[in-house]
């Protein structure tokens, strides 16, 4: 990102289920949750975005990702998909790939507060641990479970829940942390993909998609991370008539 780029994008901001619907481009379902697909830079859930230094589409085994360098890459989205929930799920699935040691990257912000979601990540030499957090009127929590450590490189599923008494984390479906809080509903604002919303912590890694429910959702109900396709070589021997 060129410096007169950065200096504009800081100044407009002090300005201021169990089926996986991964393929879906419309923004919003009849279930209330709202999905990101990660296909285009331009434009996110529906949303135009402002591009932040090169972040750029991959195709990857588990279908097309925007990849984040780690160094200035980011998305800025002039919305906050989850304002007014009381309770809600906040979802992705990304694939970390080292870096330095934190990165935000994935912030939900209210406009003139600091009221704020976040996921991230710390990373310990080749594998990462999730950090979610949260900042509210009444209240506010982190939950960081240092002994949960993944290896780099590969994807993951991840969720932020709060059912209006207990904020809980997952990765992979596995509960990582949680605790009882008072979390009040955040008004409107913008979020970050990539980084912190004021440009620190970059993330090195790549996103596939994120959906947002306006309720808390068991494990069950997760996204999935989608299946990996078969190798030439995998589906030639899986084609073969087993032995009885």
């Amino acid at each position: 990102m060129t410096d007169v780029n950065r200096r504009h994008f800081l100044m407009s901001s002090v300005a201021l289920p169990a089926a996986t619907v991964l393929g879906q481009r419309q923004s919003m379902s009849d279930s209330g949750s709202e999905v990101w697909t990660f296909d285009r830079v331009d434009r996110v859930g529906g949303h135009p975005t402002t591009v932040l230094g090169s972040p750029h589409v991959i195709e990857t085994p588990i279908g097309t990702a925007i990849e984040f360098d780690g160094i200035d890459d980011a998305l800025v989205v002039d919305v906050h998909p989850l304002a007014g929930a009381t309770m809600f799920t906040w979802e992705a699935i990304f694939r970390p790939d080292g870096g330095n040691r934190e990165q935000r990257w994935f912030h939900l912000q209210e406009t003139g507060s600091d009221n704020r979601m976040l996921l991230e990540i710390r990373v310990v030499e080749d594998r990462w641990f999730l950090d979610s957090f949260n900042f509210s009127t009444t209240g506010t929590a982190t939950l960081m479970n240092k002994s949960s450590l993944h290896t780099v490189g590969a994807w993951y599923h991840v969720a932020a829940v709060y059912d209006g008494k207990t904020f809980s984390n997952y990765v992979n479906g596995i509960q990582d942390g949680a605790a009882e809080v008072a979390l009040s509903p955040q008004r409107s604002g913008r979020s970050s993909i990539g980084v912190r919303i004021n440009l620190v912590d970059y993330f090195k890694g790549a996103i596939h998609s994120a959906r947002f429910t306006r309720r808390a959702l068991t494990p069950a109900l997760f996204l999935k991370v989608p299946p990996r396709p078969l190798a030439s070589r995998e589906l030639l021997f899986d084609r073969r008539p087993q032995r009885r």
